[in-house]
């Protein structure tokens, strides 16, 4: 029986494991805009705003293949 139609469907080993890379995704990405603190702290208060907006969208771009593993269980469409 096709795993959609079952009433059981059992939890892949994928979406555990794209959990744990994700959050050690986020920890390398923090840990590398957070290094660059001083350097950023010293621009003007605009250029240092603009710099931690893309920052904290920037990092959502390459979660999209590894989402899509985590779902379907390839990594492009």
């Amino acid at each position: 029986m096709d795993r959609r139609g079952s009433d059981l469907v059992t939890p892949s080993w994928r979406k555990p494991a794209g959990m744990l890379l994700i959050l050690f995704y986020i920890m390398i990405w923090s840990g590398l805009v957070a290094s660059q603190a001083d350097r950023i702290s010293s621009l003007v208060w605009p250029l240092q705003a603009l710099i931690y907006a893309s920052a904290g969208l920037i990092w959502i771009a390459p979660l999209k293949p590894l989402l899509r593993w985590m779902e379907l269980g390839r990594w492009r469409a």
